[in-house]
């Protein structure tokens, strides 16, 4: 059992009164008031509010790590420019941060949100959440959405006890359906957030209208869509899929100007206001902003490498037979030895519990937690015949 030293009664005294001091005027989320699923087990006081214990969480998560090997968009092309996921969260923190900190907002729950938010995210971007998506509905007639399997990743797979505004914040951070107005819902307790994630399994149409609770993950999900506007773009470019003169300009011609703009003009319609808001012309630039985006990037960014046909069979091949292994018991399949038995060891309290899991559930934990490369060397490795052989863009190909 761990055992987590504590500061001394005079130390935690003087931390708890500077931490008051610094709660004055502030319009965030009061620490205080953080809920837990079951009772915090650290101990730790002072400045280590609930919000930082579940960065700390976040950030040792095995997952994390994996962030910096997930692409964003662009699959498959050797050049170390092109965004990973690893640079994106922090991207979204920063600016989240830079929004927050204007506001009077608690940071870290921002950073907390910002951090965890696409965690379950699978590999190959777009195209990855919606081959796994269809295969798990196939199945199951349940949907896979990566914000709600990242709530699975830290809460369930390896159940950190993080607070429910961090995970509701990440659970409604939906980045690929824009508002004018972000007015946070009040949730009362997990209950209702276990019901919420339910439904969205279910539903995918509800699934893009659950908002946070709190502003902090309003500003999360705005600051999503300010991060990867204009990243997206200037990546586009270096991968030589589109022209930068193709793009539209009414909030930036480049990266740093659409950030700062969007950054400018939520602060100047947020202040001091119970939503995070966009004026109406911002608004509807974004929108323009973004419908080019997926018209000429994430609809076709596979098929940049061509490899846009052969990554959906390599899923359902990968899928197909991942499940039968589960359902047969196969102890030497990889599902097993690369991923039941790390869980297991991470969390030894429910190691007899999680291998009981649905098998298809059980399939989509695994996949949605590989890398790009990981997958590619797996499908290799189950199927040594296949005809579906993956060449990435080098970094001297034309």
């Amino acid at each position: 059992m761990p055992k987590y030293e504590q500061y001394s009664q005079e130390l935690s005294k003087q931390l708890e009164t500077n931490a008051q001091a610094l709660r004055v005027n502030r319009a965030g989320f009061d620490e205080r008031n953080a809920a837990y699923r079951y009772a915090e087990e650290d101990g730790r006081g002072g400045w280590c509010t609930p919000f930082l214990r579940d960065i700390d969480k976040i950030v040792n998560c095995p997952y994390f790590s994996r962030y910096a090997d997930k692409t964003q968009v662009y699959s498959l092309y050797k050049n170390d420019d092109i965004t990973r996921r690893s640079l994106h969260v922090q991207l979204v923190s920063r600016i989240a941060r830079t929004i927050g900190n204007a506001l009077g907002l608690n940071l870290d729950l921002i950073e907390a949100i910002a951090l965890g938010h696409d965690i379950g995210h699978p590999a190959f971007a777009h195209t990855g959440e919606s081959l796994l998506d269809k295969l798990y509905h196939e199945h199951t007639g349940r949907h896979f959405l990566h914000n709600i399997h990242s709530v699975r990743v830290l809460d369930k797979i390896h159940g950190y006890n993080l607070t429910l505004q961090t995970l509701d914040g990440i659970a409604s951070h939906n980045g690929e359906l824009e508002l004018e107005e972000y007015r946070p819902v009040p949730i009362r307790d997990f209950n209702e957030f276990d019901e919420r994630m339910e439904r969205c399994a279910l539903d995918k149409n509800y699934a893009d209208k659950i908002m946070p609770s709190t502003l902090e993950g309003a500003v999360v999900r705005i600051s999503d869509i300010i991060a990867y506007l204009g990243k997206d773009r200037q990546d586009a470019v270096l991968a030589q899929a589109v022209k930068k003169s193709e793009f539209s300009s009414q909030i930036g011609t480049v990266n740093a100007e659409i950030v700062n703009n969007l950054i400018v003009n939520v602060i100047e319609n947020s202040y001091g206001k119970p939503y995070i808001k966009l004026d109406k012309m911002h608004f509807e630039a974004l929108k323009k902003a973004k419908k080019e985006n997926y018209e000429k990037i994430y609809n076709h960014s596979l098929s940049h490498t061509g490899m846009e046909g052969k990554i959906q069979p390599m899923m359902r091949e990968v899928y197909n037979q991942l499940l039968e292994d589960v359902k047969k018991g196969c102890k030497t399949s990889p599902i097993y030895t690369h991923h039941i038995r790390q869980v297991n060891e991470n969390n030894p309290k429910q190691a007899t519990m999680y291998e009981l899991t649905e098998p298809n559930q059980l399939v989509v934990d695994y996949v949605a937690s590989m890398t790009d490369d990981y997958f590619i060397e797996l499908h290799d490795f189950l199927f040594k015949d296949s005809a579906y052989k993956v060449k990435y863009r080098g970094y001297f190909d034309e």
